[in-house]
């Protein structure tokens, strides 16, 4: 470890008790920082946060783009870099924010995979065929994914006392701390009753917790877990995308869209901070019209 890597930690430390960031987020930040003081000691030979000026940075950026890097990488790099210099400055390990005026790349965001509704309903029904413990899981699972919106981080964190099926929603803990309640439709509620009623307690045994979703041994079901169900309801429902926890999330979203809903409400459920993120799916809605022209007008 050198002089520079323990501010590295004290500003994971504020991210995480001041702002609120998710693990993910740590860890992004943790990977690209690290990376970044590396190349500062070896190749530029600097010792203190202070040194740094804006040409080291700027050939930094340089060597990665020369790496062949993605776009969205060197955003996500860039931004790292910046938002830490600032918090140097802010506690005064330095005198001078070197990445002030660096501008960060343009990430060309691309559209993200969707399923149809029709893909959507031959999940749920493959996941639904059994009557057992781990089917009426499954089942209540993918319903709650598609039917909220959910991330699969905040799916695995819910609680029964999150959980309200009488009063028809759930609450839920999203990015930066942000609490926000989600309707449940018919469908889910269904689902989960079921689950939480017969499935649950068989599954749960011996383990004393109150986490909704739980694995084989009755322990809480990891993101890792969650996305071996997806997987196994995928191949079982004989769909040939590429299906992540988020394509739930971004399916429900753009279905929502489609079918005339407001975009605020849609951020609201989704737990965006920014509108300009749930815009994404309104780009969505549009092309999934131009598909339907060209293929279905005559004159297309």
């Amino acid at each position: 470890m050198n002089e520079l890597t323990p501010y590295i930690e004290e500003f994971l430390h504020y991210g995480l008790v001041e702002r609120g960031f998710s693990d993910n987020t740590l860890a992004s930040y943790r990977r690209d920082l690290y990376a970044y003081t590396e190349y500062l000691v070896a190749t530029a030979n600097i010792e203190r946060w202070g040194d740094v000026q804006r040409h080291h940075i700027v050939d930094y950026l340089t060597l990665l783009k020369n790496e062949s890097r993605s776009q969205a990488s060197l955003a996500r790099m860039t931004s790292s870099v910046r938002v830490f210099h600032q918090f140097l400055l802010r506690e005064k390990v330095s005198d001078h924010d070197p990445a002030d005026l660096i501008e960060t790349p343009k990430a060309g965001r691309k559209l993200p995979v969707i399923l149809t509704v029709a893909e959507v309903e031959a999940l749920l029904t493959a996941a639904a065929k059994g009557n057992d413990a781990y089917a009426q899981r499954d089942t209540a699972m993918l319903e709650l994914m598609y039917g909220t919106g959910l991330r699969v981080s905040e799916l695995c964190a819910l609680t029964l006392d999150d959980t309200h099926l009488e009063m028809g929603f759930v609450r839920c803990i999203g990015k930066g701390n942000r609490e926000r309640i989600i309707p449940l439709g018919s469908k889910a509620i269904e689902a989960l009753r079921t689950y939480w009623m017969k499935a649950r307690p068989s599954l749960v045994k011996t383990q004393s917790h109150d986490i909704l979703f739980v694995n084989r041994l009755g322990k809480p079901l990891s993101r890792q877990g969650f996305w071996k169900v997806l997987k196994k309801n995928v191949a079982a429902a004989g769909l040939h995308k590429t299906v992540t926890p988020h394509t739930l999330r971004h399916s429900f979203a753009t279905h929502l869209v489609e079918n005339g809903a407001d975009l605020r409400v849609v951020q609201e459920m989704l737990g965006h901070a920014d509108i300009t993120t749930t815009q994404i799916y309104t780009h969505i809605s549009r092309q999934h019209l131009r598909n339907i022209y060209h293929t279905y007008h005559p004159r297309a």
